[in-house]
């Protein structure tokens, strides 16, 4: 796709993100809540769900918790007076014609989330609005067999408790749009409400997307005393009310990971200022993600909200929440991801990459903490004399590098580890001290994420503690010496390869299980 003048145009992006919650029972029934996961078709069904006559919905306060926690962790104001709401739609996947959601007085409102990005090789913070977080029931699923003239629906899924966090459209381009996803999903995992996975269905992610053009002249006058680009910032810096200069807005659907997120968005960015550059007219329309020929294509008109019929949901009186209330959902929040990292690069002195890796899962977090507190303990009690801060460091460059390696090979999760963080922390303390060398770790991490054995145990029936004995190493370097006469002479001569070369034959004679460093020092010595 070739556009004449990509900077013609500024993206306006707004996000809608559906996160299904893993509460024990749906959204308005007593039903396991499978998440739509379930291998059998209407299964966890019942009268409510499917909309019976008669039937009335109940609210699950569990659904409406993880909705609150999430609203405070993302820094928005909890509304003290809110109810559910009618959407009136009719489509075969939703049983009672309509779905239980939220309009005027959804539960959280007017949050932010922070993202890091990168601008002309700069690292810099991007605040991303948050106008409201609500809550509804899911739909059920349609399923349309291959050869057949009909479609099958599964009423599993519907019921679900489905947040939904609308953004202000503060995002500008598809890389920012992943970012915060990503971001939102882990929060989501930290809190423990949702494991928000794409794949799964857990986490969807539709995008609004307009184009302001930088030629109205409103914007080309900042654009003209700026002598550059605008941007977002600056139109927002200008005008109170931006939304006037808004173009026609289009709804991207079907969006099943944070690739396609920031692929979809940029293919739908070039799409529309293609198209302007034309004078070709944007519609406000649905249009869905094809990966397959990785671009957008029409789904059907956009509806507008009063298309809904919005209305009270007469069948559940408002909410009404007070302040002890709402102290008491906060002390239910836990710490963190950018508390978490903030502590971790002051407590431990860890790079930001790899504070980073660790934190990215909260279980791995914990684990790590786990195995830095039975650290601290062995070298407090004298088991061990080795430096913390090194030591720790260590244990991270082997739980980023080989306990990663093993778990992605066995396609595991932490959860499934057998290597218990004691067991973990005197491996990494032992390595640490020199016991053993870099290829008989590997060997006993290997055999510890088999078996979770304890390491000490593993290197005696495995025989792979290092040798440190000088008498000993003296006598096999001597013999690779004399069995190596030319390598000598090469080395005398100037070669520095010779010298590698011999240490590499004293290694071998030891089956690896020499001190390098002390080898490499008597191998010099005994040149001389």
């Amino acid at each position: 796709m070739q556009i004449s003048d990509p900077m013609k145009y500024t993206p306006v992006i707004g996000m809608e993100i559906h996160v299904e919650l893993k509460t024990k029972s749906k959204m308005f029934c007593q039903c396991k809540n499978g998440l739509g996961l379930e291998k059998t078709p209407n299964i966890d069904i019942c009268p409510v769900c499917t909309a019976q006559p008669g039937t009335l919905p109940v609210p699950n306060i569990q659904a409406i918790e993880f909705v609150q926690l999430a609203g405070l962790a993302l820094g928005c104001n909890l509304r003290k007076i809110s109810k559910f709401d009618r959407k009136n739609y009719f489509y075969p996947d939703i049983p009672k014609g309509y779905q239980i959601s939220q309009y005027d007085q959804p539960f959280c409102e007017k949050g932010k989330l922070d993202i890091q990005i990168t601008k002309n090789q700069e690292v810099i913070t991007k605040h991303i609005g948050i106008t409201r977080i609500h809550l509804e029931e899911d739909t059920g699923k349609l399923i349309h067999p291959k050869g057949v003239e009909y479609t099958l629906v599964d009423f599993n899924r519907a019921g679900v408790p489905l947040m939904e966090l609308v953004t202000e459209p503060d995002i500008e381009t598809g890389e920012e749009a992943r970012i915060f996803c990503q971001k939102l999903q882990q929060i989501c995992r930290y809190l423990e409400i949702s494991d928000a996975d794409m794949e799964k269905g857990n986490m969807r992610c539709e995008a609004n997307i307009s184009l302001i053009d930088t030629d109205e002249p409103q914007i080309a006058q900042i654009k003209k005393e700026l002598g550059r680009d605008v941007t977002m910032s600056d139109i927002r810096a200008k005008f109170e009310d931006i939304r006037e200069f808004f173009g026609t807005k289009v709804e991207v659907k079907n969006i099943n990971s944070f690739k396609f997120v920031e692929k979809a968005i940029n293919f739908e960015i070039e799409r529309q200022t293609e198209m302007l550059d034309k004078g070709e007219k944007i519609v406000q329309e649905t249009r869905g993600w094809d990966a397959n020929k990785g671009e957008t294509v029409s789904q059907r008109k956009k509806e507008s909200a009063h298309d809904y019929r919005y209305f009270p949901e007469p069948d559940i009186p408002p909410f009404s929440f007070d302040e002890a209330y709402v102290e008491n959902i906060k002390r239910k929040l836990p710490e963190l991801p950018e508390q978490k990292t903030k502590r971790f690069q002051e407590e431990y002195a860890l790079p930001e990459d790899d504070v980073a890796m660790i934190i990215s899962q909260k279980d791995l977090a914990a684990y790590f903490e786990n195995v830095t507190g039975e650290i601290y303990e062995k070298i407090n009690s004298g088991e061990f004399k080795i430096e913390k801060e090194k030591t720790v460091k260590l244990a991270v460059n082997y739980i980023i590098t080989e306990l990663r390696k093993h778990l992605q090979e066995k396609n595991e999760n932490l959860k499934d580890i057998k290597i218990t963080p004691e067991n973990y922390a005197e491996f990494i303390c032992i390595l640490s001290e020199g016991k053993i060398n870099s290829s008989a770790a590997q060997i006993v991490l290997a055999e510890m994420y088999k078996t979770g054995g304890d390491p000490s145990q593993i290197i005696e029936e495995k025989n792979l503690a290092q040798m440190d004995n000088s008498d000993e190493l003296e006598k096999i370097v001597e013999e690779v010496l004399v069995k190596n006469e030319k390598s000598v002479a090469d080395f005398k001569s100037g070669k520095e390869n010779a010298l590698k070369f011999l240490i590499g034959q004293t290694m071998a004679m030891t089956k690896g299980k020499a001190n390098p460093q002390k080898v490499q020092e008597i191998v010099k010595n005994k040149l001389k």
